[in-house]
């Protein structure tokens, strides 16, 4: 194929683009009537976070999509932003940018290929299939062109899989490696067989800690699909609205994402609310992949001793193991999750920089960030909860 018949448009609004045609290249898999790997890239939940405001003008997030087209025919596209800050991320540069401003240049604007406000692994250069290899040396090309031709300091593709960052790697891109915790489900038949690959000291502690949660006076609720109502989504909004004001000052999605995600994402969302005295007092919002589910928000009303660990972790792997999902991304950060059966694994990044001094700078500074983030996953999961295959232990 003649990569100078390809043609990169950048776009300022997903609805620019035909769903059909964007998920062709962001969830081919669905051709067999199954579930999109995740939703988050899929037109419906990028075109939500638009359509919302969650991004958008005095956001710090303005699209700025990249299309490739051959022949006229979309061959991948991926979801770039001009950041104007570094909140919504999850993957921290502020150091890289207090070192630009040292040095009397300007690190913002920036440009982001990400899922805004999403820190959960997928796939960022989303090709037609047949066309992978042109598709993505299309996207990166297309994108280092253009912060060259906008003389932006920088450009990062965050939470990408692990092949996408092999082969950004080998087109010149640096690559990044930083951890979450995540739990595996090795075909487990219940919760209980789950308990039973764990040590004995874990093991009765999180017995204990759902006994105390579920002792917090009311019921809990697992919704998805039609069973989620609008006045569910008037409860999390609460929810969500603490949390976030406590974590990063203002909340990153509108409240009418929330209605635009009842309308166009129901199917892919599980809701876990706590309901006690006729009032919804807690809730945890899930997504739901192919092979994983992605718990992304939590908050509450009151608190219960113990409520967040059952409604966000626990739940999440009940209902894991009852869909028969390989494994719940419980989120970014997060060592007490280790000791609750989420295991650290590895996330990836790519990083390009203008600037070569800094750009060999930091290339220093990932190389040893990757070694001390792979020898923390190393001494993390050696002390994990799970039993020593030499060891026999007894309730």
């Amino acid at each position: 194929m003649d990569e100078a018949q390809i043609e990169i448009q950048v776009l300022g609004s997903l609805s620019q683009i035909a769903p059909e045609d964007w998920d062709a290249c962001a969830c081919p898999e669905v051709a067999d009537g199954g579930r999109a790997n995740d939703p988050f890239t899929t037109h419906r939940f990028l075109l939500a976070l638009e359509n919302s405001g969650s991004v958008g003008p005095r956001t710090g997030w303005q699209p700025q999509y990249l299309a490739a087209y051959k022949d006229g025919l979309l061959i991948a596209c991926t979801p770039l932003y001009a950041k104007s800050h570094s909140q919504g991320e999850y993957i921290f540069d502020h150091n890289w940018a207090h070192a630009f401003e040292r040095a009397g240049r300007d690190y913002y604007p920036k440009l982001q290929i990400a899922v805004p406000h999403t820190p959960a692994t997928g796939r960022r250069f989303l090709v037609r299939p047949g066309y992978e290899e042109l598709g993505q040396s299309a996207l990166v090309q297309g994108a280092v062109q253009l912060a060259v031709n906008n003389d932006v300091s920088s450009l990062h593709v965050t939470f990408c899989t692990e092949h996408e960052a092999e082969i950004g790697t080998q087109m010149g891109l640096m690559a990044r490696v930083t951890q979450q915790f995540h739990w595996l489900n090795h075909d487990y038949a219940d919760f209980d067989e789950f308990l039973a690959s764990l040590s004995s000291r874990k093991r009765k502690n999180i017995r204990k800690e759902r006994a105390q949660a579920n002792r917090f006076g009311g019921t809990i609720h697992v919704l998805t699909g039609d069973q989620i109502e609008p006045e569910h989504w008037n409860a999390f909004w609460v929810f969500y609205q603490d949390t976030g004001a406590r974590k990063w000052g203002t909340p990153y999605l509108t409240r009418q994402f929330f209605t635009l995600a009842h309308e166009k994402l129901r199917d892919d969302i599980v809701l876990v609310l706590a309901e006690r005295n006729g009032r919804w007092v807690a809730g945890a919002l899930n997504f739901i992949g192919r092979e994983t589910l992605y718990g992304r928000y939590w908050g509450c009303t009151e608190h219960h001793p113990c409520l967040h660990f059952e409604l966000c972790y626990y739940r999440a792997i009940d209902i894991a193991i009852e869909q028969g999902l390989a494994r719940v991304e419980a989120g970014a950060q997060g060592e007490h999750k280790l000791a609750r059966g989420y295991l650290p694994t590895q996330t990836h990044s790519l990083h390009w920089v203008g600037d070569p001094g800094f750009a060999n700078a930091i290339a220093q500074y990932l190389e040893a960030e990757r070694t001390a983030v792979v020898e923390e996953i190393e001494i993390l999961t050696d002390y994990g909860p799970f039993k020593r295959l030499h060891v026999e232990e007894q309730e």
